[in-house]
């Protein structure tokens, strides 16, 4: 079937309005309604050819929620009218170790993103700023009742990317955690650190988003522009999830961590991060890197939000405002993360 969507032809194109094809429904297949699209920084990158090599056009997104159309004639987990999302991921071998374990994620095959990379059918991925998207039912997941649709969207990328490291290195009831960055990551990094039990420090470059910051559950904010900040808080913390796409002073953060702190980059800079190893080996500390979840850690996360009311601040868009809401993440103009209303597609 042909669906409107908003394209790319190049990575210095705007988006345009164009019509793409998705696949007719097998068996375990799920139609989703696409009410709501994040915008992630990811989709900047690979719009723009900074990953490497893209194919164009390209539909950009894997923040998806929406209401399921159709199923195939085999489906179990869902049926029409569910609310359900999507994340990074539409597929994964399903067989290798990590697969088995629910960390599809880490698929030894290499998982199928939802857009910009080849399905299992060898079509090209195309993503959620579009009306419609077929996806096997195994890579959907729930959107609980009391998470709104536009809420729901960053959640299946910003949230599960947040929670996932959080959640595996126990940075809960009596360890102390800063978030670096409160953006579109952070500030859903602060909102579940806070809502696990943490103490949470925000690291951000100015004060200017101070105020929210407290809101979210921070404990503390300091502004790393401040020459004593890092002096101040040497040794401080358990764990530090850096959420920022920018090449900063590792060392210096690491030199922020307690003996076996633990410091995790979700942000993913295109240019590599320096470490020098005394900042490792002087309080044994570890530095380490985290994708998104699996789709069961997916729907835990989705399910702890609804219990914690864990919402992310959004501004929402028409898509005739794709253009101009790429260049304000460029510039941190928003707060915090930027949702397309697919309807307008």
């Amino acid at each position: 079937m042909n669906v409107k969507a908003r394209a790319v032809n190049g990575p210095s194109d705007t988006f345009k309005h164009t019509e793409i094809s998705r696949r007719g429904l097998d068996k375990h297949d799920v139609l989703i309604d696409i009410k709501y699209a994040g915008i992630c920084h990811s989709d900047i990158h690979t719009a723009r050819g900074e990953w490497g090599e893209v194919q164009y056009p390209l539909v950009p997104g894997h923040e998806i929620a929406g209401v399921v159309a159709e199923v195939g004639d085999e489906v179990s987990l869902f049926k029409v009218g569910d609310r359900v999302g999507v994340g990074c991921m539409i597929y994964s071998c399903g067989k290798c170790t990590s697969c088995r374990e629910g960390e599809e994620q880490y698929c030894e095959e290499g998982n199928v993103p939802t857009y910009a990379g080849y399905d299992q059918y060898g079509d090209y991925t195309q993503g959620g700023y579009s009306t419609h998207i077929v996806v096997t039912e195994g890579f959907v997941v729930r959107i609980p009742d009391n998470i709104p649709f536009d809420a729901a969207a960053p959640l299946l990328c910003a949230g599960i990317t947040t929670y996932s490291p959080l959640k595996r290195w126990r940075a809960g009831k009596g360890k102390k955690v800063a978030v670096i960055g409160l953006g579109g990551l952070g500030h859903l990094g602060v909102k579940i650190a806070h809502a696990m039990g943490a103490e949470v420090t925000v690291l951000s470059q100015t004060l200017k988003k101070k105020e929210d910051g407290l809101a979210f559950g921070a404990k503390e904010y300091y502004a790393t522009n401040d020459e004593e900040t890092l002096t101040k808080l040497a040794g401080s913390f358990d764990f530090i999830l850096n959420t920022v796409s920018a090449k900063l002073d590792m060392s210096a953060y690491l030199n922020l961590l307690a003996l076996n702190g633990i410091l995790v980059n979700v942000g993913a800079p295109s240019e590599p991060l320096d470490v020098n190893v005394f900042s490792l080996i002087s309080k044994r500390r570890s530095f380490a890197g985290s994708m998104i979840g699996g789709i069961r850690e997916t729907q835990e996360m989705l399910d702890f939000c609804s219990e914690h009311s864990i919402l992310p601040e959004i501004e929402v868009i028409s898509a005739d405002k794709i253009d101009d809401a790429y260049e304000r993440v460029l510039h941190s103009d928003v707060r915090y993360r930027f949702v397309i209303d697919t309807s307008t597609i």
